[in-house]
């Protein structure tokens, strides 16, 4: 008889390729809280949270509850031609969280992902102001395909083709930078009639970088001198993660437009946009989503924000990242590889160099790779960013022990790499990025 094969296996040859970002053989078949199991039964701490969408954590009671109730109340509506009544209730929460919607000239636009939202909010733009450039930044991520995937940093860095209507800029991580950048800002203003600013207000997949106080707010006052609008995208660092309920909170920016997904439909397909009804009611064909606002993904919404507001999921943010970062910055003593940790709440950045002892010596990726690769034998998952940066977005729900298990897991990793626990033939078909 033949032996049964393994999920990873069927995944190999049922699974289109370019739809994979595999950093080791990890096969999920079940979770609860912030552990996931995997179908060699093992229980394994979850830092990634799927990239941020569980941010709630997995299987989180009151998300399932919701998922159940629209599900048995007969989920087939969306908003596309028909008024939805759970969708509707998470428009008006999401409303009530932006600053100024009070007016009512205010609307919500839904989708199913961070890619159409950003898309959508693109096009949204161009078309209200009749304008085609986009200024958007390097490193920057906003969208997997298409318009949203073209203005992103990280892709066109790759030799995705961008879009030739599209500036990209230098995002900046210090004071110091700010200068240069204001230039050049003014300078793309003064050349080109810029229809939008797309950015992140912490800038994940490059790098987890924490832009100086005054990045958003100088930003906004040159959009809207120009007469563009800004986007602020925060459908990875949004909803509590960075210690506000929205991360551009931090310098009290009220963008033109904000875009939200990833943890927002607390692991199923959901994306929003939130604007003035001038912009999103000018272009409906270009938003035209069957399933959009459907009642299961939107019960689901419900569920998140309702929990991160009863639960207080911003305090807890903010207080177990602290306590991460105090154990990190324990572990960067002691161990030389930790070369430097960033990040905002439970957006955080671990940022990794192969030989201390040779700090100008050209960075090796595979380093990081070995390291995270051990982790997950160990116990652990986590992914990296930029090559050579782990980035942990846990749940929210994370328990002080668990975060003392992530770190300790993390030097455990670091020590058994440096002693060639793992090779560079182990991390090959692994490569993620």
């Amino acid at each position: 008889m033949t032996a049964p094969r393994s999920l990873a296996t069927r995944d190999e040859r049922a699974i289109a390729g370019n739809q994979k970002l595999r950093f080791f053989p990890l096969s999920v078949v079940s979770g609860r809280g912030s552990e996931i199991r995997d179908d060699a039964g093992r229980t394994l701490l979850d830092l990634s949270a799927a990239w941020g969408a569980n941010s709630l954590g997995h299987a989180h009671p009151r998300v399932v509850q919701a998922i159940q109730d629209a599900a048995a109340q007969g989920a087939g509506s969306s908003v596309l031609s028909a008024a939805q009544p759970i969708a509707v209730e998470l428009a008006e929460l999401l409303l009530e969280t932006i600053p100024g919607t009070e007016r009512g000239d205010h609307r919500v636009l839904f989708g199913h992902s961070g890619t159409d939202a950003n898309s959508a909010a693109l096009a949204a733009a161009r078309a209200a102001t009749g304008r085609d450039i986009v200024v958007a930044f390097q490193g920057g991520y906003h969208g997997g395909f298409g318009s949203a995937q073209a203005v992103s940093g990280v892709f066109v860095d790759a030799g995705v083709p961008h879009d030739p209507a599209s500036v990209l800029l230098p995002y900046p991580a210090t004071d110091a930078q700010l200068p240069d950048l204001w230039r050049t800002v003014d300078e793309v203003f003064g050349t080109h009639e810029v229809a939008a600013v797309i950015v992140e207000p912490l800038q994940s997949d490059g790098g987890i970088i924490v832009p100086p106080h005054g990045f958003l707010t100088g930003l906004l006052e040159r959009t809207r001198r120009a007469g563009a609008l800004l986007i602020v995208d925060e459908v990875k660092v949004g909803l509590a993660r960075t210690g506000y309920l929205h991360a551009c909170e931090r310098e009290d920016v009220v963008p033109d437009l904000v875009t939200f997904g990833k943890s927002l439909g607390g692991g199923t397909p959901l994306s929003a946009v939130v604007g003035p009804a001038t912009v999103l009611d000018g272009a409906p064909a270009s938003t035209l989503l069957t399933t959009a606002g459907n009642a299961i993904s939107t019960a689901a919404g419900k569920a998140v924000l309702e929990t991160i507001r009863e639960d207080n999921l911003v305090g807890a943010a903010r207080e177990r990242g602290a306590q991460l970062r105090q154990l990190l910055a324990a572990a960067q003593g002691d161990i030389d590889e930790i070369s430097d940790v960033r990040g905002q709440g439970l957006s955080l950045g671990i940022e990794l160099q192969h030989d201390p002892a040779q700090p100008d010596r050209p960075r090796d990726d595979r380093f990081t790779q070995r390291v995270i690769f051990r982790m997950w034998q160990l116990g652990v998952v986590n992914y990296l960013v930029r090559g050579n940066v782990i980035e942990w977005t846990p749940p929210l729900i994370l328990t002080e022990s668990e975060g003392e298990r992530a770190v300790e897991t993390l030097r455990a990793a670091i020590v058994d790499v440096r002693h060639g626990a793992v090779s560079d033939a182990d991390v090959a078909p692994y490569l993620g990025w």
